[in-house]
């Protein structure tokens, strides 16, 4: 009998092959479809991007075109389902909301026609048309009121910030909501994705596949660490307080959150752009007096930990540039899943080309030819 090695979370075994994206966790590199990350953030859009990750080369213009069009006509929601989300509870993390609202989708179009490009399309652009205005529409019901209506004359960051705070967004805050939509947007097989995967690797419909990658995504280890930051950041509340917090928190041999990947081993690139951003924000709208503590404990960190390869990932400065948009802290994870939206669908896609279900093996630890006690004698 061959005898597995086994590697707790799987780690460094390839589950699949892929050419939707690309990282040199040494030298700090990602790519998706072969773009580095910085010049996509520098030239792209994120409709751009999705279409780039999930139909595998940048549309022509008037592909773009359409593609934009479809999505901004798709947005609102089926009234059942703002029904169903006026009965979820006020105090209920959004996540668990998105979570459910994505399944639900699949109850309105769940002919699972997945030989049919004509419904693939049409499901990548209901999902990412609607999961901005689920987001958005939970978070105003949830304070009691009527969820806004999109526009159609505002791009796709505009009008989820719109639709969020009630009115229109400045130039600059939309753009760089809109960087941080394609930075966040793909990221080879990371946890969600994988649950994502599994699960379409069942041949279910997409909207089963994004709602498992939402609740995968939900977790503090993952999509929730950016929430688990701006409360470090709380917790340490000044810049004086930086290094005895981190010295307590290495001595208690305690995990330093936004620090720290599985694949790189120097800053994250995606929290480099990030804090540039987060630099041109507090420049025009002044500065967040936690991101002083941010700097301070990013060089204390590399102080003591960057020999070991840990530095920030993605999400240190995202927290900070979300907060300073308006973005409530518990809707940051429900954010990053409006962007994955399009790995997700980028990797459902491609494996629909050559699927095969997942179906690990494991290694038994347990008894074997155990008797069983009658319940009078246990």
């Amino acid at each position: 009998m061959t005898v597995c090695e086994y590697r707790a979370g799987l780690e460094g075994i390839p589950a699949t092959q892929s050419s939707i994206s690309f990282v040199d966790g040494q030298r700090g590199i990602l790519e998706y479809r072969g773009i580095p990350i910085d010049e996509l953030a520098r030239k792209s859009n994120f409709l751009e991007t999705a279409y780039l990750l999930i139909w595998g080369e940048l549309p022509t213009k008037e592909e773009l075109e359409l593609f934009e069009y479809e999505i901004t006509h798709h947005r609102r929601l089926k009234y059942r389902i703002r029904d169903m989300m006026k009965c979820f509870p006020e105090s209920g993390h959004p996540m668990d909301a998105l979570q459910a609202c994505a399944a639900a989708l699949g109850l309105f179009y769940s002919r699972r026609a997945l030989d049919d490009p004509a419904y693939i399309r049409a499901a990548v652009i209901r999902l990412l048309a609607k999961i901005p205005t689920m987001v958005a529409a939970f978070q105003l019901m949830r304070k009691g009121n009527d969820p806004v209506q999109p526009r159609d004359d505002l791009n796709y960051p505009a009008n989820f910030l719109y639709m969020l705070n009630e009115q229109e967004p400045d130039p600059l805050p939309a753009h760089i909501f809109e960087v941080s939509l394609i930075l966040h947007a793909e990221h080879t097989i990371n946890a969600s994705t994988f649950s994502a995967m599994v699960t379409a690797s069942t041949l279910t419909d997409p909207y089963a596949v994004v709602a498992s990658a939402v609740g995968t995504l939900a977790g503090p280890l993952h999509g929730g660490a950016s929430e688990e930051v701006i409360l470090m950041l709380e917790e340490i509340a000044s810049v004086e307080n930086v290094r005895p917090w981190l010295e307590e928190q290495l001595q208690k041999k305690a995990k330093i959150m936004g620090f720290g990947h599985r694949v790189y081993k120097v800053k994250d690139p995606r929290a480099t752009i990030l804090q540039e951003l987060a630099e041109q924000l507090f420049e025009k709208y002044g500065r967040d007096k936690y991101y002083d503590i941010a700097v301070e404990l990013e060089n204390a960190v590399a102080e003591k930990l960057g020999h070991r390869g840990i530095y920030p990932n993605v999400d240190f400065y995202s927290g900070l540039v979300y907060r300073k948009l308006g973005i409530p802290t518990d809707l940051f994870t429900p954010v990053f899943a409006i962007s994955r939206t399009a790995g997700w669908l980028a990797h459902w896609k491609e494996q629909l080309g050559e699927n095969r279900i997942f179906r690990p093996t494991q290694i038994y630890t347990g008894l074997h030819e155990a008797p069983y006690i009658p319940i009078d004698k246990r």
